[in-house]
C-alpha cells in the first residue's frame, strides 16, 4: 500500500501497520496520549503553506513555519540506535520558502524532558526516545532539550495560549515529543531501502537516483538526502499540516530541496563505531566519591553539594545502567532533585566517558545545577539539568 493512498484515508497520525514489517525495530506503534488535545474543534481543511486567504487563528493553522521536516540520522562512527534503523533528529518548521526561525521563546526552554514526559503519562514515548532519539555522546536529555527549544518553541500551534484551559506547564512540549515519535514511526527509512534491496555495506555505492527512487516507491514521496564525505548521514521527509501539531493531519509532499548528496558514488555505511559514552576509560568502580567539575567540592552522603569531606558511594551495575547508595540510604532523582536517604527511591543512572573521566548522567544528561556555590558549612541542593544558576558536571572517582 502506497503511503499517499494510506494517508488519504486516515486522519491525524493514526497510521496502519501494513507500513511495517514484523522485523522493523520501529514497529512499536502506539497512540498519542489523550491527556491533551488542541482547541481546534474541527480539523481545518486549509493546508499550511497553501492558504489563499489570511489565516488569523494560528492555533489551528501552523504559520509561518508551515513546511515541516521530519529529520532522521544515520550515525555510523560513532553509531547510535539499532543497526537496522535510522534515528530521530527532530521536527523542524520551515517558512515555506527554505527560511526558518529558531529559539523563539527562551521562557519555555524546558529541562528534565524525561521527567516531564513521565509525569504527564508519556512514559512509552520516553522509552521509545531512549532507543531511537539518541545523542552520539549519550547526552539524550540535552539533545531533546535543544530540539524543543530550537524548533518546538517556534511552532504557532504549540503556543501555551493554544492549549485547553488548565493544561500543565510543559504540556505543549509533551505533545511535541509525542507527535515527533509518532511521525517517525510512520517513516521506517531503513525498511523502505531494505525492501528495495538497498542495505548498508562496506563496499557498495549507490546513485542518488537509486536511493530516492527506492524511497519514493515505498512511501509515495521523495525525501531529501544529506551526505558527509559522500556517505549517507541524514534524511528529511517533508510535510504540510492541516490543523495543529497536537492532533492535526500531516500531508506528505515531495522535498523542495535535493540535499547535499552527490549524484553517484554514495556510500551507505554499516553502523560500526561504538559511541563514546560506551567507551568508558575504566571499569565502573563499586566504591566512589563524586566531584564537581567546578573544582569546588562534591557530594555529601545526603546528595548535597559541599566543600566538606566527600561521601563514599556504593555503586551497583554497569556504566550504562547502575544504582547508587550512600550511608544515608538510596540515591535517586525526584522531579529534578537529587538526594540520598531512607525514604528515597532508587534511580537508575549511567556514566558518560569524558576524556579520562566518568561523568554521572541522569536520563542521559550529564548536566547538573544548584542555586549557589558551597563554601564552609554551606551546602546546596543538587538538581538535574541546567535550570539553576550554577551549572556543572559530576565526576565519579574510584575510592
Amino acid at each position: 500500500m502506497m503511503y499517499s493512498s494510506l494517508l488519504s484515508s486516515l486522519t491525524g497520525l493514526v497510521l496502519a501497520s501494513p507500513f511495517f514489517s514484523l522485523n522493523d525495530p520501529t514497529a512499536q506503534l502506539f497512540e498519542r496520549s489523550q491527556l491533551l488535545s488542541s482547541k481546534c474543534t474541527t480539523t481545518t481543511n486549509v493546508q499550511s503553506c497553501h492558504n489563499t486567504t489570511v489565516q488569523t487563528n494560528l492555533c489551528c493553522f501552523e504559520a509561518p513555519g508551515g513546511l515541516l521536516l521530519q529529520t532522521q540520522f544515520w550515525d555510523t562512527n560513532p553509531s547510535t540506535g539499532p543497526s537496522n534503523s535510522w534515528t530521530i533528529h527532530g521536527l523542524w518548521p520551515d517558512h515555506c520558502d527554505t527560511t526558518f526561525s529558531e529559539n523563539c521563546d527562551s521562557s519555555r526552554d524546558y529541562t528534565g524532558i524525561g521527567t516531564l514526559l513521565t509525569n504527564n503519562g508519556a512514559s512509552d514515548t520516553l522509552a521509545f526516545m531512549n532507543q531511537f532519539w539518541v545523542d552520539i555522546n549519550g547526552a539524550n536529555e540535552q539533545f531533546w532539550e535543544h530540539e524543543w527549544a530550537t524548533h518546538g518553541t517556534c511552532m504557532s500551534t504549540l503556543e501555551p495560549s493554544c492549549l485547553p484551559s488548565g493544561s500543565v506547564k510543559g504540556a505543549e512540549a509533551v505533545a511535541f515529543f509525542q507527535t515527533v515519535v509518532k511521525l517517525f514511526q510512520t517513516l521506517p527509512t531503513y525498511t523502505f531501502l531494505s525492501n528495495a534491496g538497498i542495505t548498508p555495506s562496506s563496499t557498495k555505492t549507490f546513485t542518488l537516483s537509486q536511493l530516492t527512487s527506492a524511497l519514493k516507491a515505498q512511501s509515495g514521496f521523495t525525501p531529501s538526502l544529506d551526505c558527509t564525505s559522500g556517505a549517507l548521514n541524514q534524511i528529511s521527509w517533508y510535510f504540510n499540516l492541516k490543523g495543529s501539531i497536537i492532533d492535526g493531519t500531516f500531508v506528505p509532499i515531495d522535498a523542495p530541496e535535493t540535499g547535499s548528496c552527490p549524484s553517484t558514488g554514495i556510500k551507505y555505511p554499516l553502523k560500526t563505531g561504538t559511541p563514546p559514552y560506551m567507551q568508558a576509560p575504566g571499569a565502573l568502580p563499586t566504591k566512589a566519591t563524586i566531584h564537581a567539575s567546578t573544582g569546588v567540592g562534591g557530594l555529601l552522603s545526603a546528595g548535597t553539594w559541599s566543600t566538606q569531606t566527600l561521601a563514599t558511594y556504593t555503586i551497583s551495575g554497569t556504566t550504562s545502567s547502575f544504582t547508587m547508595t550512600s550511608s544515608k540510604g538510596n540515591c535517586g532523582v525526584s522531579g529534578t532533585t537529587f538526594s540520598c536517604g531512607s525514604g528515597v527511591s532508587l534511580t537508575t543512572f549511567s556514566a558518560v566517558a569524558s576524556g579520562s573521566n566518568l561523568l554521572l548522567a541522569s536520563g542521559g544528561s550529564t548536566a547538573f545545577s544548584s542555586d549557589g556555590t558551597p563554601s564552609g558549612s554551606t551546602v546546596f541542593t543538587v538538581f538535574t539539568g541546567s535550570s539553576h544558576s550554577n551549572d556543572y558536571t559530576l565526576t565519579i572517582v574510584s575510592s
